[in-house]
């Protein structure tokens, strides 16, 4: 098949650093090549992919001076218009930028929404494009959006088989927290887990500027205050495996409507435990007794963390790979991507089509 991937452009494909949107564009869009299909992917031009990519920006727009970042993805959009003709089908991965000017091909077009969706404003708009086929990332994503929307699949996210492997010994006794310093994440409750079992937390995860007070005046404090915490930073893709790897127990002490949560299935890739709470996508993605544990509670989340230390690491790796793989991933959306683009054997024709190939674009 012939295939569009349409990225956003405030990190590359892959990101250097955090980015989970991006990150899961790479994985799918590298799998998708790997099982033979011509993929296109119009993305920041510093992206890396055996896919041809159609640079929309010289770099990331997050490495720049660039404080609106619409106009360059309104750029984009008209970018993949001009060429859509050339596709199958169009894969968005830009949330709502582009139903508007796409309304006329929506049956050949699938969006996976990556973020929450009970933000006030989004109902009128995925209402007013309820033809638009939507791809969920969990079943809890779309609760707030339950109504007549197309729901044309649900799609989990998945890893590149041999990206994160369990390590043969575990060395590290200690609790991880991986991912982003944010109230809704609460590192809070991270930290008095690990000090009402005794264990050490190492915390790595990236400060956004929104987030610099909640850090200064909130999580900074406890991390003084609590010699057994140790605060490591942002961490990139090559360090993740010892990180998780050598963890006894991945916590993920969510306070909001999390849409997937990836790094659950990171650790689940290196064998580690999860120990998760009853939010979100939480208890699609965690088989309780098996891959960890889900709770409601700092007491119960610290009797988890034993429980989670008895876990057989063997089973955990095996639970990943048969539900989180990205070839997993690719198949499903292969199979939407067939149903689509036999919905209508029609040309798309968007934008006149300018006499440039889709080469020359590049």
């Amino acid at each position: 098949m012939k295939i569009a991937q349409i990225a956003p452009l405030v990190e590359s494909v892959p990101p250097r650093l955090y980015g989970g949107t991006e990150r899961i564009v790479s994985y799918l869009t590298e799998e998708l090549v790997d099982q033979g299909h011509d993929v296109t992917l119009f993305a920041s031009g510093d992206s890396q992919t055996s896919a041809r990519l159609v640079s929309c920006c010289p770099e990331a727009l997050r490495l720049t001076k660039v404080k609106d970042p619409l106009p360059y993805h309104l750029l984009m959009l008209d970018d993949v218009g001009r060429h859509a003709d050339s596709f199958d089908v169009l894969h968005f991965h830009t949330d709502l930028v582009h139903y508007a000017i796409f309304r006329d091909v929506l049956p050949r077009t699938v969006t996976t929404l990556h973020g929450r969706l009970d933000c006030i404003g989004l109902p009128p708009l995925y209402h007013r494009f309820s033809d638009a086929p939507l791809v969920s990332i969990s079943r809890s994503q779309r609760t707030p959006l339950p109504g007549s929307l197309n729901w044309a699949a649900c799609i989990p996210h998945g890893l590149p088989h041999d990206m994160l492997r369990p390590l043969p010994s575990p060395a590290g006794s200690y609790l991880a927290f991986l991912g982003r310093i944010s109230p809704e994440k609460r590192p809070d409750r991270a930290i008095e887990i690990a000090a009402q079992v005794g264990r050490e937390l190492h915390i790595a995860a990236k400060i956004d500027a929104v987030d610099r007070d909640y850090w200064r005046c909130h999580i900074e404090p406890l991390v003084r205050r609590h010699p057994n915490v140790r605060y490591v930073g942002e961490i990139n893709e090559r360090e993740k495996a010892d990180f998780l790897g050598n963890a006894a127990a991945l916590l993920f002490p969510i306070d909001w409507p999390e849409p997937f949560g990836l790094v659950m299935i990171e650790a689940m890739a290196c064998g580690t435990p999860v120990i998760a709470w009853n939010n979100g996508s939480v208890p699609e993605v965690i088989d309780p007794g098996v891959t960890g544990f889900v709770v409601d509670s700092i007491a119960e989340a610290a009797v988890a963390v034993d429980a989670a230390l008895r876990l057989d690491r063997r089973r955990i790796r095996a639970a990943f790979e048969r539900r989180f793989t990205a070839g997993r991933m690719a198949t499903d959306y292969v199979r939407l991507y067939r149903r689509l683009a036999g919905a209508s054997d029609a040309p798309v024709h968007l934008l006149p089509t300018p006499a440039a190939t889709l080469q020359a674009a590049e």
